[in-house]
């Protein structure tokens, strides 16, 4: 039996795009002589569609889908993912499901069992879980047909859930399994996939199909990597990440394998790649083609404005230069060298003009008040102002600089250096941010040394270091990722060895500054914890405050 993976890149709510796209990879299926070809979780209407599925219409759009492409299951049966509606009067109104589509109807559909409803996922607010399990005849092939987190349970092992839809279904002992998935990418894991399709292959002894989504769905990345998995937990090929790929595969094949055949995981290179798709599918999922950022000299701006170029083409990101009285001339003149080094357009405007323009008009107010962090906002929010009127003259989407140290802390300006449509490397710790810079060069130098090599400093006061009001960031960074990512109490990070006056420090810095990061830009997801839909803290709140 042949099997075509399509490992495809949806578009929420595209219905007419997402179904021409299948039926694209349908009709070279065929031209494979494939038997079934397999598409991944939600693929009619995109992953994840959140209230969209509170819309009848909506769900009517990706019946449609089913419809036509049950008109393409001609010679060639289809698994595709996608919505059904419960018709049992108990329960959510919808499942989330795979259909299996035979000689131009439905043959089979199977829901989902296990809904995850943690991080980014809330499923269980629209979807009622499988009550039933079975399987599907086709071709003298039997085949399990699970829905991505089901085949995460292994043995009825993981504690979230009851039931192990696998040990249901191998009652029935099917041929193999395949698995439609929308499995979001953090750096970590693509390895965690490979380990689970393995751990299913070697309890039940039967090869597996595991189809992913590609592509970015706003915050959300999808890396790809589809496994395909012989029965004795080999790995017979790992599609590649942040790609669209179509592939056909024999299964007599696919259970000869006898040894791993995966792609390189390295952690920078990863997050580099995922970083410039979610760059690229937000503008054009959007109809956007333009970008722009200020440009400081400093390292954040620097690998930002290096991604974007990368992700847009260097001519469609526009950088403002906007130096202050503040400002040293290393950081300019590494600006523009960044800047010709990429071949993208930039401007300068200083900003002591409106600077002194405010001060003037708040003198009478301010009185003689001493300089404090009021003149630095001021400072930052004069640039906020020049970006945003550039963005609205011109179109150009303003990208967000900030990296994840500064914006755990707080260690930003609300409506000035935070405006942004998009924050592209908030989900990047500082230290990841110069291993980044360190990738960007690592063929030719496009971000000047001097940029990677000084002291990160704001320059809204004289001699201003970054070290002034932060830790160093090899200790920051630790920390923030031993609460953030790993959510441990403050005192297991004291028992670590870090002073408990600086654990304590940062931790309160961390919760009080919810109220910005509520109010920021949708962060591009590359971590096992970003910023956003998957972290949901309240504002207000006295924990370690």
């Amino acid at each position: 039996m042949k099997i075509t993976v399509a490992q495809l890149n949806y578009h929420i709510g595209n219905f007419e795009g997402n179904t021409a796209k299948m039926l694209d990879a349908v009709a070279k299926a065929k031209e494979d002589n494939a038997d079934i070809i397999c598409f991944s979780e939600l693929a009619t209407c995109g992953y994840p569609p959140r209230d969209f599925l509170e819309f009848d219409d909506f769900i009517r759009l990706g019946e449609e889908s089913i419809a036509r492409l049950a008109k393409a299951a001609d010679g060639i049966a289809i698994v595709v993912g996608s919505v059904s509606r419960n018709p049992v009067v108990e329960g959510k109104d919808l499942h989330n499901s795979a259909y299996f589509l035979e000689d131009g109807k439905v043959k089979y559909v199977q829901h989902k069992t296990l809904l995850p409803t943690y991080d980014i996922f809330d499923e269980y607010r629209y979807f009622e879980p499988a009550s039933d399990w079975g399987i599907v005849e086709y071709k003298g092939k039997k085949i399990a047909l699970t829905v991505c987190e089901d085949i995460w349970n292994i043995g009825n092992e993981n504690p979230l859930y009851k039931i192990c839809p696998l040990d249901e279904m191998i009652k029935y002992e099917p041929d193999f399994i395949l698995n439609v998935s929308a499995s979001p990418f953090d750096h970590n894991h693509a390895e965690d996939r490979i380990n689970i399709v393995k751990a299913n292959c070697n309890r039940y002894k039967i090869p597996m199909v595991y189809v992913n989504h590609v592509g970015a769905q706003t915050e959300i990345i999808f890396d790809g990597g589809s496994l395909i998995a012989s029965g004795d937990g080999f790995i017979h090929e790992e599609l590649p990440f942040f790609e669209e790929c179509i592939k056909t595969f024999d299964l007599d094949d696919i259970q000869k394998t006898t040894k791993d055949n995966i792609n390189p995981k390295e952690k920078i290179a990863l997050i580099h790649d995922a970083i410039i798709v979610g760059i690229k599918d937000y503008f054009g999922k959007l109809g956007f083609t333009k970008a722009m950022l200020g440009l400081s000299g400093g390292i954040d701006s620097a690998v930002t404005l290096a991604l974007a170029a990368r992700a847009l083409g260097p001519e469609n990101v526009h950088s403002l230069l906007m130096p202050s009285q503040y400002s040293s001339d290393h950081s300019v003149n590494d600006a523009v060298a960044l800047a010709e080094n990429l071949g993208s357009p930039y401007d300068i405007i200083p900003i002591k003009g409106i600077y002194d323009a405010v001060m003037e008009q708040m003198s009478p107010i301010f009185g003689d008040r001493p300089f404090n962090v009021t003149e630095e906002n001021i400072q930052a929010r004069s640039r906020g102002l020049l970006n945003m009127a550039l963005s609205n003259k011109f179109g150009n989407i303003l990208l967000n600089t900030s990296n994840k140290s500064e914006m755990a802390v707080g260690y930003g300006t609300l409506y000035g250096d935070l405006c942004g449509g998009l924050s592209v490397i908030a989900d990047v710790y500082k230290t990841d941010v110069f291993r980044l810079a360190e990738y960007i060069n690592k063929d030719k130098e496009i971000i000047p040394v001097n940029t990677i090599t000084k002291p990160p400093s704001a320059e809204l006061r004289p001699n201003q270091k970054d070290s002034d009001s932060l830790p160093d960031y090899d200790i920051l960074d630790e920390i923030l990722y031993q609460y953030i990512e790993l959510t441990k109490d403050p005192q297991d990070i004291i028992a670590m060895g870090y002073d408990e006056a600086l654990v304590k420090r940062i931790l309160k810095m961390v919760n009080r500054n919810e109220f910005k990061r509520y109010q920021t830009a949708p962060v591009l997801r590359v971590s096992s914890k970003a910023f956003g839909m998957g972290r949901r803290m309240p504002i207000v709140a006295k924990y370690l405050s």
